[in-house]
């Protein structure tokens, strides 16, 4: 997303600048053509309550973005009005208390800078400028996440403008079945929410990150190693698989190995990452990288830069894996070998879910992630690339048992993202909240 210092403003298709701003609403340099009636920059609550009674006059149906990387675009519909509250980026940090208020505009690095700065953490996203509107809604799997929860657990009340145009607080003991929907309802929550009370922790004192690299035939033993270490693995270390075409210092195609660690020291952090060193499969990476202490804004921007370039259409997908990778492997290794240039890429995370999880909307998970992503220039593109990600995540049905919405692509894959009985829930919230549907739902709901 193109983020200005500008006043937001009222936009009507057709107006000079309209284009520019639906387009700066997008991380994905993607043109589906679809175009809203208008576009509402909302500056502060007073401006979004208005846009939704302006929806209410004209019946209108209203889609929401914060940050914009939604790579499959769900804000951006046909008709309606888009609200683009990305100005509302406000953060009040209470040190003593360990709470935090911020707008859905609040960028993940921006927070996480602030926070460093009095010793304290949130489980923000990966990448720097992800939106934290968006990303607390469909869950939140950040830093940290296997030891404190993911952040919409996090997440101790909401202000939100509701349907009506009313403004309301939610909590655990003030209209808390909103609440209950906001941590994990993603894109089909019925609201516009334009504060988030966050709980926060302390921080730990290291942050870190271990690389080796491997080529892409070792990728089979590679993945099922890691995938045979995932209850051995401490919950402070997050260890990812990265398959790029242009692999980090052997520059063709192969798997990055990335094992990032919050921990109380560096000696810590070195017994928590030795497994690296003793693993089976360590003298076939072709690269070996020491342990580096780097702050975690630096890894932010660094991973963002590195596998997610701008000025290209993105199209995503994903599915939790249920049970061992090995059955997957013939069928992972089909899509890697039909993987675009860079910086397309797969990234695969083994994940052990927690059994104390909150009672939440919130309720699909597996025992390890892959995510799908297609990056390809605006021209000279192949169709069979601007579908691999959306293929690959169908070929591998068999073997998952649902999505994350954080890279959903529901629009052109409807698949389960959460538990049957939650989504029922779900439903009986948004029809007593939004009983005319104002709010635009998930990307495979007309």
């Amino acid at each position: 997303m193109i983020r200005k210092a500008s006043i937001g403003r009222a936009l009507a298709r057709g107006d000079a600048g309209f284009d520019e701003a639906l387009h700066a609403s997008s991380f994905s340099a993607y043109d589906s053509g679809k175009r809203p009636d208008h576009i509402y920059q909302a500056n502060n609550a007073d401006d979004v309550i208005a846009a939704v009674k302006v929806a209410i006059a004209e019946n209108k149906k209203i889609s929401i973005v914060s940050g914009g990387h939604s790579f499959s675009q769900n804000h951006i519909r046909d008709g309606g009005i888009l609200l683009d509250v990305s100005r509302l980026n406000a953060m009040e940090i209470d040190a003593r208390n360990k709470t935090a208020i911020i707008g859905p505009g609040c960028l993940s690095g921006d927070l996480d800078a602030a926070l460093a700065k009095k010793g304290l953490l949130f489980p923000v996203a990966h990448a720097y400028t992800v939106g934290m509107g968006g990303f607390l809604l469909q869950g939140g799997f950040g830093w940290d996440s296997q030891v404190v929860g993911i952040a919409c657990e996090s997440v101790m009340a909401i202000d939100v403008v509701l349907a009506d145009g009313s403004l309301v607080h939610a909590s655990e003991t003030e209209n808390a079945d909103l609440l209950w929907a906001a941590r994990g309802a993603g894109p089909g929550f019925f609201g516009v929410v334009v504060r988030f009370h966050l709980k926060l922790r302390d921080r730990p004192k290291y942050s870190g990150m271990k690389m080796q690299v491997f080529r892409l035939r070792h990728m089979e033993e590679l993945m099922a190693w890691a995938d045979s270490i995932k209850h051995e693995v401490s919950p402070k270390v997050e260890m990812m698989l990265v398959f790029n075409r242009k692999a980090f210092g052997i520059f063709s195609h192969g798997i990055e190995l990335v094992a990032c660690v919050l921990a109380d020291s560096r000696r810590e952090a070195k017994q928590l990452l030795s497994f690296l060193d003793t693993s089976p499969v360590r003298r076939k990476a072709s690269i070996r990288l020491p342990l580096l202490g780097f702050s975690l804004q630096f890894i932010m921007k660094i991973g963002e830069q590195i596998m997610f370039w701008p000025n290209r259409m993105w199209f995503a997908d994903n599915v939790w894996i249920k049970g061992p990778i090995a059955p997957a492997l013939p069928l992972i290794r089909t899509i890697a070998e039909k993987q675009p240039e860079a910086p397309s890429h797969i990234y695969w995370q083994f994940w052990n879910p927690r059994k104390d999880r909150t009672d939440m909307a919130f309720s699909m998970e597996g025992d390890s992630y892959l995510a799908l992503f297609g990056a390809l220039k605006q021209s000279n593109h192949d169709n069979a690339d601007k579908i691999w990600a959306v293929e690959g995540a169908k070929s591998l049905e068999k073997f998952s048992n649902g999505i994350q919405l954080a890279d959903e692509n529901l629009a052109c894959r409807p698949a389960k993202f959460m538990a049957a009985e939650n989504l029922d829930k779900l439903e009986l919230i948004r029809a007593k909240y939004d009983p005319d549907r104002r709010f635009n739902s998930y990307g495979h709901v007309k």
